[in-house]
Formats: C-alpha cells, sequence, structure tokens
C-alpha cells in the first residue's frame, strides 16, 4: 500500500518558492530525459504561501500503517524533479505520466522506460562516459563543437571523429608503431603543429602536418619523436560510440533550425569556454536574416527597405477615394526603420559604403534628395559548401573518360585462316565460328579439371584445337579419340560392371505405323466377333462421349499431317546392334566409338533444345545418299566440320557431369580442401611462434653485442628493432642485407660464447621459418589445384568484359607433371577475353535514350561511342565472342589501362597483378614451345606402336606429322593396361565399377592420403 510520509521543516519567508535548482544541475550533469524525441518539460515552481506547510514524499508502507489525518495545509513532491504539488489528484496524474513506458534515455537511446527508469539509466551512462573518456581530449573536443551549426548529431560525431583520430594531446596514451609492426606503449609530452604551404597559384606546396615528442614507456628515460604515422590510440579508448555519449552528455542544442550546439555552462565554466552565442546565431537574428532573405527574393534588393507592415485593409466608404493618412505615413516610415535596424543585428556586415562603422539615417518617402543617396552595398551570399570528396570506389563508367589515355591493347581472335598449322595437309580448315572459340574452352576445361576420373594425361589447348582438326585416312590422333572414348565410358558402366545407364537419356516417340496396325487388327476382331446384346442398365454418359469425339478428331487430324520428311539414316543404324550395348562393350574400334557417338545423338534430338544441332550432325554423319553402316560413320567423321565436332563433344562433356563417378570426384575434392586447409593453419601457428621466437632473440642478440657495433649505429628519431621482419623472409633484397650483415659481424668482434650462440640460433629460427613459409605455399597451391566445382573468372572491365585465365584453379600451371606433353610446361598460356552478356549490355553500354542524354550531357559522349573509343580497334560485343592476350607486354598495357577507382576494375586489377607473374611466365613458355623446330622430336626415343587392321594402319608419327600426335595417354596405359579405345582384357572376377573406385579413393584420402594433382603437383 503506497502512502504519504509527512516532513516538516519547510519554515522560512513567507511566499517562499520551492528551490527547482537541483532540476537544472541534474540536467546539466546527466542529460536529459526524452518524450516523444524531445526533453520533458518540468512544471513551472510552486509559491507555498503557508510556513507551516508539511511536504509529502511518496512512500511505500506496509498494508496495517495507520491512516493519520493532518488538518495542517499538505503540499506533495516528486524528489527526481522537484515537482511540488499542493492539491492531490495533479500529483497522481503526473505519476501516472511519469510511469508510462514511452520515455527514452538520450545518452543510449534506449526506449520504452519509465522516466524513472530513463534517469537512471542517464545518471550510470553518464557518469561511465566521464569516467572512459580520455581526459586530454575533452577540452578540444569541446571547444571545436561550442557553436557548431551541424543539425544532425550523427554528422556531428563522424566529422568531430574524423577530425581527431589521427589528432593527439599532450598527456594523451598512446601506442607507438615500429616499422617491425612492433607496438609500444607511450604519453604524448609535446605537440608541435606545422601549416600548410601553398604556392603561388593557390595549390598545396606542403600539407599541413604536427610532431609529437613521446615517452617511451616500455624503455626507461627514452624519448622518441614521431610523426602521426608512427602513433596511434588503443581501439577502445576513442570510438564513435562513446564520442557521442560525450558529447549528448556535455553538449546541448535548442529545438529550433539553425541553432548551434552549446556546451553546458557547468562544464564550460570547467575548462573556461565562452558562452556568449555570437549575434549571428542567435534566434532573432535567425529570424531577422530569414525575413530579410525573403523580402529580398521578392522585391529585389531596392525593395528591402520598404515597409513590412501593410496599411490596414477597411472596406472604402462610397463616394470617397482609398489614401493613406499622414499618421499611417509616419508608421510606415517607422517600420521601414525599425527593419533596418533588425536586419543590421543579424548581419553586423550589411552597411552602407558611406559610413561602414555606423548606419545613416533611412532616407523619408516624398524627400527630394532620395536620388541622391549613395547605393546600398549588399554583401554577396556565401559560396554554397563544396560537395565531399568522392570515396572510390564508384561505378566505373562514372569516372569521366580520359581522352590524353591510350586504348586498350588490341585483342587477338581465332578467326578463319589466322592458324600456324593451317598449311597441314591432315588438318581441317579452321573456319571457327565465334560461339565454337567458347565451347573449346569448356572442353577443354572440362576434360583437364576433371583428367584423373576420366584416365587422360593433360593436354595443352594448342595440341586440343589440333587435334579437332586432325582428320587422315591412315594415321589416327591419339588425343582425339581417347578424350571422346574416356567420356561415353562414362555414361554407360562396362558390361563386365552392371551396365548401367549413368546418365537420363529422352524415350523415343512410339511408332505411329505400328499404333495404327494394332488399332486396325482391334477394330477388324470387333467385326468378326458376334454384336453383344446392349446391357438394360448401362447408359451413355457425357465422359464416354468425349472420349469417343477426341479419338474420332484424333483421327482426322492423323489423316490430315502429312509424312514427316527424313533428313537421316542414323535410326536405321541400330536395328540389331544397340548402341547402348556397344557401349558396355566397350566395341570402339573401326568405326565403333563413332557409330555409338551417332547411337546416342539420335536420342538427344528427341529433346527440343538438342534437335536442331543433333540432326545438323546426323545429315552429315548417316546421309540419306549412303548405306547406314559402321564403315559410312568412321569415313564420315573424318569430314566432319571442326564446328560441328566441338558441339558433339561438348554435349557429351556435359552429360558425364551427371554421372556418380564426377559427383564422387568433387566430394573427394572437397574433403581433402577441408584437411588442407587445417594443415595450412597449423602451419600459420608455427610459423607466427617462430617469429616471436625470433624477435625474442633479436632483442637478446642486441642485448649481448659487442660495443663497436652499438657506436657504430646511428641513433634514428623512430627506435626500431633491426632484422625483425613478419612479413616473408624471402627476397633478393633480404639476402643481401643479410650477406652485408655477416660480413659487417665477421669483422667485428666476437663476442661473448653467449653471443655466438644467440646467432646461431637465430640462423636456425630463420631457417625453420622459411621452410614453414614454403610449406604453406605448397599447400596453399594444393588448395588452388583441387578448387574444382567451378572455374573462377579473374573479374570485370569498365564495359563488363569478363578475363579468363582457365590455369586460376583447379588445375597445376603446367598441365600434369606425368603427363606425355610435359615438356610444353604451359596449358593454356593466354588470357582470354569474353564479351558482356545481354543484360549486362542493356544496362550499361545500351541505355534509354534519357540515360543516353544525361551521360552524354556529363561526358560529352555514350557509353556505346565510350566503348568504341576506349576498347580500340579490336572489341568482343557478346557472350559468344572471345578474344585473347599471349604476349606479357600486352598484359602490361593492360594494368596500366584499368582504372582502379572503378568497382569492376579495381577487382580485376588486384586479381590480375597477383597472377601478372605467373601468366606472363607460362606466355612465355607456350612461345618457346610452339617455336621449337620440327626435328625435336627426333632426339625422343619413345617405342612406336603399330596395329593392323582391315582398312588402317594405326602409327606413332612424330617425325613428320603434327604436335597433337606426340600426346600419349600413359595415364590409362599404367592404371588398365590399355587404352580406352581397346575392349578390356576378360577379368577373372567382376571387376570394380568407377564408381566404387573413386567412393574407395574418397575412403583412403579421408585416411590422409592426398590426390594424385596433389601428390606429383610441381611448383609454377
Amino acid at each position: 500500500m503506497q502512502h504519504l510520509s509527512r516532513w516538516n521543516g519547510c519554515g522560512g519567508d513567507k511566499n517562499k518558492v520551492v528551490d527547482a535548482t537541483e532540476t537544472e544541475r541534474l540536467t546539466q550533469l546527466h542529460g536529459q530525459v526524452l518524450f516523444k524525441r524531445k526533453p520533458v518539460q518540468y512544471l513551472p515552481q510552486t509559491v507555498i504561501e503557508d510556513d507551516s506547510s508539511e511536504v509529502w514524499i511518496s512512500i511505500i508502507y506496509p498494508a496495517d500503517f495507520p491512516a493519520d489525518p493532518f488538518s495542517s495545509f499538505q503540499v506533495w513532491v516528486i524528489p527526481e524533479t522537484n515537482e511540488v504539488f499542493t492539491s492531490y489528484e495533479p500529483y497522481l496524474q503526473r505519476m501516472d505520466f511519469y510511469k508510462q513506458r514511452r520515455f527514452i534515455c538520450e545518452i543510449t537511446g534506449h526506449s520504452g522506460l519509465t522516466f524513472f527508469e530513463a534517469l537512471r539509466s542517464e545518471t550510470e551512462e553518464s557518469r561511465e562516459v566521464n569516467n572512459s573518456f580520455p581526459d586530454a581530449l575533452r577540452e578540444p573536443i569541446l571547444r571545436r563543437i561550442q557553436f557548431s551549426i551541424v543539425s544532425r548529431v550523427d554528422s556531428l560525431v563522424d566529422e568531430i571523429y574524423e577530425e581527431f583520430k589521427s589528432d593527439f594531446y599532450p598527456g594523451e596514451a598512446v601506442l607507438i608503431l615500429l616499422d617491425d609492426s612492433t607496438r609500444l606503449h607511450g604519453t604524448i609530452r609535446d605537440k608541435a603543429n606545422f601549416a600548410e604551404q601553398l604556392y603561388a597559384d593557390g595549390t598545396i606546396k606542403t600539407p599541413a602536418f604536427a610532431r609529437y615528442l613521446v615517452k617511451i614507456l616500455d624503455r626507461q628515460n627514452e624519448e622518441a619523436l614521431l610523426d602521426q604515422d608512427h602513433i596511434t590510440r588503443d581501439r577502445k579508448a576513442f570510438t564513435k560510440l562513446m564520442l557521442r555519449g560525450f558529447i549528448k552528455n556535455n553538449v546541448t542544442r535548442e529545438s529550433w533550425t539553425g541553432a548551434p550546439w552549446l556546451v553546458k555552462p557547468s562544464v564550460a565554466e570547467t575548462y573556461k569556454i565562452p558562452i556568449e552565442v555570437p549575434k549571428h546565431l542567435q534566434y532573432g537574428a535567425k529570424v531577422a536574416e530569414k525575413k530579410a532573405m525573403k523580402k529580398a527574393d521578392q522585391d529585389g534588393f531596392f525593395g528591402f527597405f520598404s515597409s513590412q507592415q501593410l496599411p490596414e485593409l477597411k472596406p472604402a466608404v462610397k463616394g470617397q477615394k482609398s489614401k493613406l493618412s499622414a499618421q499611417d505615413m509616419a508608421k510606415s516610415r517607422e517600420a521601414q526603420y525599425q527593419e533596418y535596424q533588425r536586419s543590421l543585428n543579424g548581419n553586423p556586415s550589411f552597411l552602407l559604403p558611406s559610413n561602414p562603422l555606423r548606419p545613416s539615417k533611412p532616407p523619408v518617402v516624398g524627400d527630394r534628395k532620395l536620388a541622391g543617396l549613395p547605393a546600398v552595398v549588399v554583401k554577396n551570399e556565401p559560396r554554397a559548401p563544396s560537395p565531399p570528396p568522392v570515396k572510390y570506389p564508384i561505378e566505373d563508367l562514372d569516372l569521366a573518360p580520359n581522352p590524353e589515355k591510350q586504348h586498350r591493347p588490341t585483342l587477338k581472335f581465332m578467326m578463319v585462316g589466322e592458324s600456324e598449322d593451317d598449311g597441314g595437309e591432315d588438318l581441317l580448315p579452321d573456319d571457327l565460328e565465334p560461339e565454337t572459340v567458347g565451347l573449346l574452352l569448356e572442353t577443354w576445361d572440362t576434360l583437364n579439371v576433371y583428367c584423373e576420373v576420366f584416365q587422360l594425361d593433360s593436354f595443352t589447348f594448342d595440341d586440343f584445337i589440333q587435334a579437332m582438326r586432325f582428320s587422315s585416312d591412315e594415321v589416327e590422333c591419339e588425343l582425339f579419340v581417347e578424350v571422346h572414348c574416356a567420356v561415353l565410358k562414362k555414361l554407360v558402366n562396362s558390361s563386365n560392371d552392371d551396365g548401367a545407364v549413368q546418365i537420363s537419356l529422352p524415350d523415343f516417340p512410339a511408332d505411329e505405323s505400328d499404333e495404327s496396325e494394332e488399332e486396325e487388327e482391334e477394330e477388324e476382331a470387333e467385326e468378326e466377333s458376334p454384336e453383344p446384346q446392349a446391357k438394360p442398365g448401362r447408359m451413355t454418359t457425357r465422359g464416354s462421349l468425349a472420349k469417343e469425339e477426341a479419338i474420332t478428331i484424333k483421327a482426322r487430324i492423323n489423316e490430315d499431317e502429312p509424312e514427316e520428311t527424313q533428313i537421316h539414316r542414323a535410326g536405321e543404324m541400330f536395328e540389331d546392334y544397340g548402341w547402348i550395348d556397344r557401349l558396355r562393350k566397350r566395341d570402339f574400334r573401326n568405326g565403333g566409338w563413332q557409330l555409338v557417338m551417332v547411337g546416342l545423338l539420335h536420342q538427344l534430338s528427341v529433346r527440343p533444345r538438342s534437335e536442331q544441332v543433333c540432326n545438323t550432325i546426323l545429315k552429315h554423319l548417316a546421309p540419306l545418299d549412303r548405306e547406314p553402316t559402321q564403315y559410312t560413320v568412321q569415313e564420315q567423321y573424318q569430314t566432319l566440320d571442326i564446328n560441328l565436332r566441338t558441339k558433339a563433344l561438348q554435349m557429351i562433356c556435359m552429360l558425364s557431369l551427371e554421372t556418380k563417378a564426377i559427383r564422387n570426384y568433387l566430394e573427394e575434392c572437397s574433403n581433402q580442401m577441408t584437411e588442407l586447409r587445417k594443415e595450412k593453419i597449423e602451419y600459420q601457428k608455427a610459423r607466427k611462434a617462430g617469429l616471436i621466437e625470433l624477435r625474442q632473440l633479436h632483442q637478446e642478440r642486441k642485448a649481448l653485442q659487442p660495443e663497436p657495433e652499438k657506436a657504430g649505429k646511428s641513433p634514428t628519431p623512430v627506435p626500431e628493432l633491426d632484422g625483425l621482419d613478419d612479413s616473408r623472409l624471402e627476397g633478393d633484397s633480404e639476402m643481401e642485407l643479410e650477406k652485408e650483415r655477416k660480413e659487417i659481424l665477421a669483422k667485428q668482434p666476437k663476442g661473448s660464447k653467449q653471443y655466438q650462440r644467440v646467432l646461431k640460433k637465430i640462423d636456425e629460427q630463420k631457417a625453420n621459418i622459411e621452410k614453414l613459409q614454403e610449406q604453406i605455399e605448397t599447400v596453399e597451391n594444393s588448395l588452388r589445384e583441387t578448387d574444382c566445382p567451378r572455374t573462377r573468372c579473374l573479374g570485370l572491365d569498365r564495359f563488363c568484359n569478363r578475363y579468363w585465365w582457365f590455369e586460376r584453379n583447379a588445375m597445376p600451371y603446367e598441365g600434369m607433371p606425368e603427363s606425355s606433353t610435359a615438356e610444353a610446361r604451359y596449358a593454356n598460356g593466354r588470357l582470354w577475353v569474353q564479351g558482356p552478356d545481354a543484360m549486362e549490355q542493356a544496362g550499361f553500354i545500351d541505355v534509354t535514350d534519357e540515360q543516353r542524354k544525361q551521360y552524354q550531357k556529363h561526358f560529352q559522349t555514350t557509353p556505346a561511342e565510350r566503348k568504341k573509343h576506349e576498347e580500340g580497334p579490336s572489341h568482343v560485343s557478346s557472350a559468344r565472342e572471345w578474344g585473347y592476350y599471349e604476349d606479357p607486354e600486352a598484359i602490361e598495357q593492360l594494368v596500366e589501362w584499368l582504372d582502379s577507382r572503378g568497382n569492376r576494375e579495381s577487382k580485376l586489377l588486384k586479381e590480375l597483378l597477383l597472377q601478372q607473374e605467373y601468366i606472363a611466365k607460362y606466355m612465355k613458355n607456350r612461345k618457346a614451345y610452339l617455336a621449337e623446330a620440327p626435328d625435336r622430336a627426333e632426339s625422343e626415343d619413345i617405342p612406336a606402336k603399330r596395329v593392323t587392321t582391315r582398312t588402317k594402319t594405326y602409327l606413332d608419327v612424330n617425325e613428320s606429322g603434327p604436335r597433337c600426335l606426340r600426346w600419349k595417354n600413359t595415364t590409362a596405359l599404367s592404371e588398365n593396361g590399355h587404352l580406352h579405345v581397346d575392349p578390356g582384357r576378360p577379368a577373372k572376377r567382376k571387376r570394380v565399377s568407377d564408381d566404387t573406385r573413386v567412393t574407395k579413393a574418397a575412403k583412403q584420402t579421408k585416411q590422409a592420403k592426398p590426390l594424385t594433382r596433389t601428390r606429383a603437383q610441381r611448383k609454377g
């Protein structure tokens, strides 16, 4: 039960006002509680007429406390606000108001509090802020905030924080940053500011800077003269959150627009901060200035002195003319003069030129000498604040074009007749379509990334293109044949296994002739059979009538439709021996794999998406004018266009990605990457511990080094620890420095044995750190090679062209080291550029007419014109077009052309600089490999393999054949004992399927057995 406690002692003089200064003191010390985002307004002070009045305070008593009615005058007080009430009802209403959960703590911003909870929160938070905020920063920050007119507190906090985060003051605790990233504790003792220096034209010669004398606490009797780049604060010492609380706790601002921030009087008195508000920032001056500006906008500057008060409008008496009386004229002149005085108080610089110190008497309306008055000089309006500096990076096309900059390096294209092998007798014409280049790259990348699954040796992109063009009646290209056979074997398991089909295939539509024959037989059987008598209880329903009608309509449509024209004879090749059965038996020789390709493409042509491409290929492989035999397909495949060859191979490669073998391999790679990341973390921890120990050894060495070495050193303004380096301890410069250091130490006295032991430990520790760094790089390279799920592009340029370096991930830089063509020492050796896709083209280049006009207004060009000018004579206009760079010099020019201020090009430039060294290296390796003389193969001692069949002799021709004939599938020979084109040897027991083999390999990998590509890797 809540009662009121009485206390006497309000005595004193009559009409005494209850002291309300306590509320002001609380407001100044602890901020203000907010209600609806505005400070709570306390009730006015109450005058107490009776000296014997009794003051009541809200206290909670037990329920059995006896009520004691008092006969004397009573008042009620709320101690938190010092509000006094002479009646009980207003007191209860005020308490109900304070107990609503609608108040906000100004410092923390917490809402949903009662007034007392918010006041308590502000008191506690303000005390905590005052205790934690740096003492050295209080006075400078308060002086900077005083009379500031920034409207929002967030903007004020950001502005103050940016200004003071790199500025330090005497007495402040700081951290000293050494060149070796070591941190020491210090205290600012003194500070010297240096103003900026300007040239005659106004440009900055030397920016403003400061120097600090810092006492180093970690070293006795040692000081250092430092700049702001070598000093920083502790992260928790000065934050935006602390600054916001400090401002709200010590600074106030009125609610009218343009009101300045004012330091609280008690705080300002502590730090001797002036509190008198300048006239131009006072409320009256602001109002007068707004009125004057409004009037100037309406009447111009010459109407500024006209009266602001118009005469009162009254209806004129009929028959009388409306005119101003002398009294009204005098009032108008007086109002004019008062407005003039207010304008001078609001803006003291607004003066007449005749007397700049004292304004002259205003002119009298009707005075004849008005024309002789001097003109009024109005001060120009202040310049609009300059826009904030642009924070880069921004949208690439929002950067202004640079006409002096050269265009992008010229691209090269795989065009007709530009191949260095066009003169070969056994090569098909190089009439590549633009979209074929992308398919070739996609297929080559898939085959090399998953070469371990397909059991293929890796091969270069140049050899792959040459193999896709190779065609000969005498020699068979092993690369071309093995690639097709290896991929086909993954689609269907062999007959020695379960023979299951690993991909989803569409079903052929039912033969209509067979259906019609079955329907005719059923009709004849119905006619011969006696007509059954109708059952009395059966009735014709609406559904049966609709079914009969649908059958009738379908029959009419079939009669009207013409028979489909036959365009190839692929379906006639598998009447007795299906392509799936042939694939299960691995019957690939003498045109067998070509026949499997025909059967697969014929079944895929049922899909609408693949129908056109498949039928185009099948028209050539199974023409209508030749017999549908295996020999026909074998001959026709030799003359198949390279574009159609590429499309057929790309289709089966995409199908292979659905198989369990690929999915198991990806899971295996994922597990391997997890293990590699853990291993990398362990190496990094060991390296970090080694660096800490090395730093301690260096400190011990400095303490034990001989005197001549100490005397030979020159003092430096910034203390540093020699020899400490948290970065990589590699490189020619570091080796030279270490060599010089050893030579200097050799000339100096040897010192004590303990000193020599420390030197020996330092050398051993450095060697250990270098070894750990090499292991980290090895693991990082293994992670890069194992990252197989997707190929990652380097980035996009300003026109959304994509840049691809396919060796970046999922494969070794030089290909598999056990490959038969590993001496090439490169995989692709080119930086590829792909054009923008349709959405990017529409969003950035082919913009709307309104966007084009706005862009041309800002930059005097359109995005399309800018693309044409800055890309130069060579460009790619769609995602189906590809160009490439093959020279290291072109990469250097591309780096210079890219602009790091753009969003896309900053990311591209970062990746390109990381990979530039590797790209240039393997571009040079590619040039050297392609430039080798043809007689190079004569020195190779590789046994020739001869296989005689009915129609063809397969020879290993290295001397005179194209370069692609040097490739041999040694992986299949070592793992299977035969090539993919040859049938498997009959096994004595059931052979484990490919999926099971990959699963077992994954289990072995989990037992710390690495993948083949990481086990036999070669550093690039």
